[in-house]
């Protein structure tokens, strides 16, 4: 990572809160549904994302490339470890991705604000994941690292 966008992160209130060890911890996210169209909430995500100092690879077999980074159309198809799985689909999409994001080897799956699948959470926890659920990533990363 670029040491000028390095990721200023301090132990405070949060420490020890799941949410904020995975975001601490995690360089790769990637981006499933990102949408190259600015005014879609998952490219501000990624966008924020990137700016942060965290590696963005989209993921939507629709695009070839979104943020400057080559888009894959599938989880399998990304060369490199990923650590977090950004869910920007519909939940009944969620259990596939979370099964890919298992084959895979991620860390973590987050399914952003409105995207729900308990079954699919407890099988990412059953395979030892990180899981979240209808909660924004950009949010929580500035709740625990007060980036603005």
């Amino acid at each position: 990572m670029d040491a000028s966008r390095e990721q200023n992160f301090s132990s405070g209130p949060s420490a020890g809160d799941p949410a904020c060890e995975i975001l601490k911890s995690s360089r790769v996210i990637a981006v499933v549904g990102l949408s190259s169209k600015r005014h879609r909430p998952s490219y501000g995500v990624a966008e924020y994302l990137q700016s942060v100092g965290y590696r963005i690879i989209p993921v939507n077999p629709s695009e070839t490339e979104i943020l400057s980074e080559k888009c894959y159309a599938r989880l399998e198809d990304i060369p490199e470890r990923v650590d977090i799985v950004d869910i920007f689909r519909r939940s009944e999409f969620v259990p596939e991705i979370v099964e890919s994001a298992i084959r895979i080897g991620a860390r973590g799956v987050w399914m952003q604000e409105g995207v729900s699948h308990p079954e699919a959470a407890q099988r990412a926890r059953a395979a030892g994941l990180f899981a979240a659920m209808n909660s924004c990533i950009l949010k929580e990363h500035i709740k625990h690292f007060r980036l603005h």
